[in-house]
């Protein structure tokens, strides 16, 4: 799991798996949680769990598919936020976890979009409630889904889920499970996941990114206004975990590619492919489509907020900045250029070998012409010489011949 924040995620993730003591420094974020803060650290260790605990446990045990049913997502959402769903008396089994888990945001990357019809059939098919507080964004931009009254989850056409209220097992299983069927290209084991802590001041009028917290100003805002803070934030938030699945890529393939300067500085004679040369070409070509050509990650704000209130592009916004969103654009569009004049040069540098490679052959094919040329030529000038010899060959054999005849005849007529 990436930091989100290098400054002070760490000391974020700290306090999660540490429920007690709180590092003083969350006390900054809100000033009213101080005394309740110190009165957690004085108190005494938890009891044992009671009779009714361990029966729920046992039933739990009687069921292990619940824990990763949708059916849990529900529950879990009720018991979302302080002072929702169940009964004051009814006690937890694990105290420190319910406060936790209702202040983290949880955001997961694992495909590269949604087929979001599919999205509301399957939300639709497990009993969510869709649109809850009627936030007239269509379902094709943003599907906003509420188990019983608490939990909040959002789902974008980008392939990213976003969770408020839920553990992260829950958010991980719901992301990576039940809308598997809706994704379209998953990368599960490659998947991108953040976080972010949020609460409710209900002292302040307008929302706002402090550090890693995010602050609702709930003091004049309704359920709706909320939740469309929720969405805003949501959607800066998504747009930067997309943006980390592409810094992921781009780190693996530069850690692919690092060889090649290597290569390049022993000469011309250095084993390159031009086979992996353009594949390398085409897989950044594709990330640098991503990036530029996927309008919610370099438009300076989504079309889903074009209509909508002034505040809300200044959440996005907000968040956008909190999280570099800008500053890693621009570094990922470097390490691109980089990554291509790379490229360029690998390119350049095979084509000036082939071309040294093809006039070598063309020289050693104009050497063995001219070889059977001569060759030719040879047996001509032989033909020629045994042409012009042949006929006087002839003559000379043939005046022998006579020459002896005669002689014969002569020797016949002596003996007579």
């Amino acid at each position: 799991m990436r930091s989100i924040l290098p400054k002070i995620g760490s000391a974020a993730r700290t306090i999660r798996f540490q429920p007690t003591p709180r590092p003083l420094q969350f006390l900054r974020y809100s000033s009213r949680t101080a005394p309740q803060l110190q009165k957690d650290d004085n108190a005494k260790p938890c009891p044992p769990p009671s009779k009714p605990e361990e029966s729920s446990n046992s039933q739990k045990k009687r069921k292990p598919p619940l824990r990763n049913s949708l059916h849990r997502v529900a529950i879990v959402a009720q018991k979302g936020l302080p002072g929702g769903g169940g009964t004051a008396s009814s006690p937890s089994p694990i105290p420190a976890q319910p406060a936790e888990d209702s202040s983290i945001i949880s955001a997961i990357c694992m495909a590269e979009s949604f087929d979001m019809d599919k999205v509301v059939e399957i939300l639709t098919h497990h009993n969510f409630e869709l649109d809850p507080d009627s936030t007239g964004f269509e379902l094709s931009e943003v599907v906003h889904a509420r188990g019983l009254n608490h939990g909040d989850i959002f789902v974008f056409p980008s392939g990213t889920v976003v969770t408020w209220s839920l553990p992260q097992d829950v958010t991980n299983t719901l992301a990576t499970k039940h809308l598997l069927p809706a994704a379209e290209t998953p990368f599960i084991e490659s998947k991108e996941v953040e976080d972010l802590t949020f609460t409710l001041d209900p002292d302040q009028d307008q929302s706002h990114v402090q550090g890693d917290v995010i602050v609702l100003g709930t003091r004049l805002a309704n359920n709706l206004d909320t939740t469309l803070a929720k969405i805003a934030f949501s959607s800066g938030l998504a747009r930067s975990t997309k943006l980390a699945v592409l810094e992921s890529s781009l780190t693996r393939y530069l850690e692919s590619t690092r060889h090649i300067p290597d290569r390049l500085s022993q000469g011309l004679k250095a084993p390159l492919s031009r086979d992996l040369i353009l594949k390398k070409a085409g897989e950044l070509l594709n990330l640098r489509s991503q990036l530029n050509h996927y309008n919610d990650l370099t438009d300076a704000l989504p079309d889903i907020f074009w209509d909508s209130e002034e505040k809300l592009e200044t959440y996005y916004a907000k968040i956008g900045k909190a999280l570099d969103v800008g500053v890693r654009i621009k570094t990922l569009n470097d390490k691109m250029t980089y990554a291509q004049e790379v490229i360029n040069m690998t390119q350049g540098v095979l084509d000036i070998s082939e071309k040294m490679s093809s006039e070598a052959h063309s020289t050693r094919l104009e050497w063995i012409i001219i070889i059977l040329i001569a060759i030719e030529v040879a047996f001509g000038l032989r033909s020629l010489y045994m042409e012009k010899y042949e006929d006087e060959f002839e003559e000379t054999l043939l005046q022998e011949l006579r020459g002896l005849r005669e002689e014969v005849k002569l020797s016949k007529s002596e003996k007579k």
